[in-house]
């Protein structure tokens, strides 16, 4: 063991018990259930909040009666640390026990490594560690093995996944003060005007805490550094990837068209016209690097046919509604688009598969969800239905589906709901404040 670390560890370690637990927004970020030796590993895209979360889940078990004492929060980003090797780590444990010795075997502490991935074989650091201490350990970063699923894979079975994403609506309400503290159908009507003035402009601005409150400019600027910085470090340098340029191509593409369909064969006929030598098997990894770091997600067709699941394309949603504005063609995100990534991000949250729908003559539904208790849904939305025309096709297309899936719930989700609108019955029409902060939108 280098004892060169052993007094930066310690110190770390004393500062950290004393460190005064932040008041942070709180998040709803959905938690597995604690199981005997698995460790949780929060994970998620740069920037989102993995940290933060960290810091909630101290403060909610030191609430919930755990001491201070018991709760050792660890980040491995610091200089001092440089050449960390994995026999070192040990000083850490030994470390938090004598300074903590009534703890050891007799009581269950919570351990939070953040970064701990800086540190070559930390897979089986942690490992032994819930094989020989009585601990909770909790495991996070922002490099590219940490960002993704693979965690899981590298602690053999022993990691259980939390996914902190950028701000929910509520959660983005939460944040400036603004979560109304009763039902949406017990406001007033001013309380529900500025609601729905909070909504727009979410949808704009998009859940980055870093986001809230910037302007355009500063705005712009942050959502580009946090995309160069996913496209650099966790697809470019972690996958070595030759082509940059094409990923930049595909990234432009993605995000300049948000939930629109997506195919990798149109794509690579384009490049191919162009004169760019791409593969398509290439293209594909391309695709799978993006949502593995988090930067996007694609939502496959309803079917039960594997063929046609191949053969259709998908439809790609970025993680977030402030990324969308910079890529568009005319510089501002579609507002029907960016509510209609709002939704899914809502289903996903509270654990729902998603799929869209295709009807027998071509009406699509957005979104076909079953929720983890069996409940299933069809959803569309739609930004505007004060027309009679967009009203009546948004409405074919849910009665077109229905049929398909005869259990499911339709519903219609649309920003402004002029109050002479009628639908046909086995339809709610929900308003879209309404459906993000309860009636289908929330776990």
């Amino acid at each position: 063991m280098d004892h060169s670390y052993t007094a930066v560890i310690s110190q770390k370690v004393v500062d950290s018990q004393a460190t005064a637990l932040p008041k942070l927004t709180r998040r709803d970020v959905w938690l597995p259930a604690v199981q005997p030796k698995k460790a949780t590993a929060v994970i998620g895209m740069r920037r989102a909040g993995k940290t933060s979360f960290l810091w909630q889940l101290m403060a909610e078990r030191h609430a919930a009666g755990t001491p201070r004492e018991g709760l050792l929060y660890f980040s491995f980003e610091d200089e001092r640390l440089a050449g960390l090797r994995l026999q070192d780590l040990e000083q850490l444990v030994e470390t938090y026990y004598r300074l903590n010795p009534e703890w050891r075997d007799q009581r269950r502490a919570s351990f939070f490594l953040d970064e701990v991935q800086l540190i070559p074989g930390w897979e089986g650091f942690a490992r032994r560690l819930l094989d020989s201490e009585n601990i909770e350990l909790f495991l996070s970063g922002s490099s590219a093995r940490m960002l993704s699923r693979e965690v899981a894979t590298s602690m053999r079975g022993r990691a259980l996944e939390a996914v902190v994403s950028p701000f929910s609506f509520r959660e983005a309400l939460r944040h400036a003060g603004h979560e109304p503290a009763k039902s949406t159908q017990r406001l007033t009507k001013a309380e529900r005007s500025q609601l729905d003035h909070h909504l727009l402009s979410y949808l704009t601005v998009g859940g980055f805490a870093e986001a809230q409150g910037l302007g355009i400019r500063d705005h712009q600027a942050l959502m580009r550094n946090y995309v160069d910085v996913v496209l650099l470090r966790d697809v470019i340098e972690r996958h070595n990837l030759t082509q940059p340029q094409v990923l930049r191509w595909m990234v432009q593409q993605l995000l300049g068209n948000a939930a629109g369909a997506f195919s990798i064969n149109k794509f690579h006929a384009d490049l191919k016209s162009r004169g760019v030598p791409v593969g398509k098997d290439t293209l594909h990894d391309m695709l799978a690097n993006l949502e593995d770091a988090f930067l996007l997600c694609s939502v496959g067709i309803a079917t039960s046919s594997p063929r046609q699941r191949q053969v259709n394309p998908r439809k790609v949603y970025p993680v977030d509604t402030g990324l969308m504005g910079m890529f568009a063609l005319s510089g501002k995100a579609n507002t029907g688009h960016a509510l209609e990534t709002v939704v899914l991000h809502s289903l996903q949250a509270a654990g729902a598969d998603v799929a869209y729908v295709r009807s027998p003559t071509g009406y699509e539904v957005d979104f076909y969800a079953r929720h983890p208790g069996g409940q299933e849904l069809l959803v569309q939305v739609c930004a505007d239905i004060s027309q009679p025309d967009t009203l009546a096709r948004e409405v074919r297309a849910l009665q077109e589906a229905a049929p398909l899936w005869p259990q499911a719930q339709c519903q219609l989700v649309a920003l402004h709901v002029p109050s002479q609108i009628a639908v046909p019955d086995g339809i709610t029409l929900c308003p879209a404040t309404d459906w993000l902060l309860g009636m289908g939108g929330e776990r």
